[in-house]
């Protein structure tokens, strides 16, 4: 079916069984913020009054429900405020998707109001960021997303979407999330004799915990 890029995210955070957003909003995220309000009986947001504070909460989410934090904000200032809040779920292995929106793609390195490379900025902070220009890239980024997040060691990734995008429409094919499984860190006896027998037979034996 066809709908704009506002109705795309929200569609695939539902996909995602996402059911919590942390947010300010801001000039161009409006648009999707105008489609959440529509699926309030299915995502709460939970309005911040500073962007850090969004971010925070979405980390301290992830961390007592298990599920990936996620967080909004517009573009400018209202991405750079979750900065700290992305950092911190990235040195503590948090799953965190952070979703902004930016300028649209005419008005990007022109210095238009609000506009920052938020995608460069968190490039050092995230395992991994994307921009997105165009409405066919966007249900299949935002996918990839939460599978990053999620997957190996967790940690925050960054979308950030033009204006443009947000209003732009192409046709939507619902999906199943990837299941995630997860690694056992079980460890078998025979394992534990081996490392017995090799710290036995060193003559000067170096243990490196943690």
């Amino acid at each position: 079916m066809e709908l704009n890029g506002s109705q795309i995210v929200i569609e695939c955070l539902k996909e995602q069984g996402v059911d919590t957003v942390f947010g300010y909003p801001g000039g161009t995220i409006l648009n999707i913020y105008d489609e959440m309000y529509k699926h309030s009986d299915e995502i709460t947001h939970i309005l911040v009054s500073h962007e850090q504070g969004a971010a925070h909460a979405a980390d301290g989410y992830a961390r007592s429900t298990g599920k990936v934090g996620v967080c909004m904000a517009t573009s400018g200032p209202g991405a750079t405020n979750l900065v700290t809040g992305i950092a911190t779920a990235y040195m503590d292995s948090v799953p965190l998707v952070a979703i902004t929106a930016n300028v649209a793609k005419s008005g990007l390195g022109k210095d238009s109001f609000q506009e920052i490379d938020i995608v460069g900025a968190t490039m050092p902070i995230t395992k991994h960021n994307f921009i997105v220009k165009d409405i066919e890239n966007l249900a299949d980024t935002l996918r990839k997303a939460f599978r990053i997040a999620k997957t190996g060691r967790p940690g925050p990734v960054l979308v950030d979407i033009t204006k443009d995008v947000t209003a732009a429409k192409y046709n939507y094919e619902k999906q199943e999330p990837v299941k995630v499984e997860r690694i056992s860190d079980t460890i078998k006896k025979e394992d534990i004799d081996i490392v017995v027998e090799m710290i036995k037979s060193s003559k000067k034996p170096f243990i490196l915990v943690g």
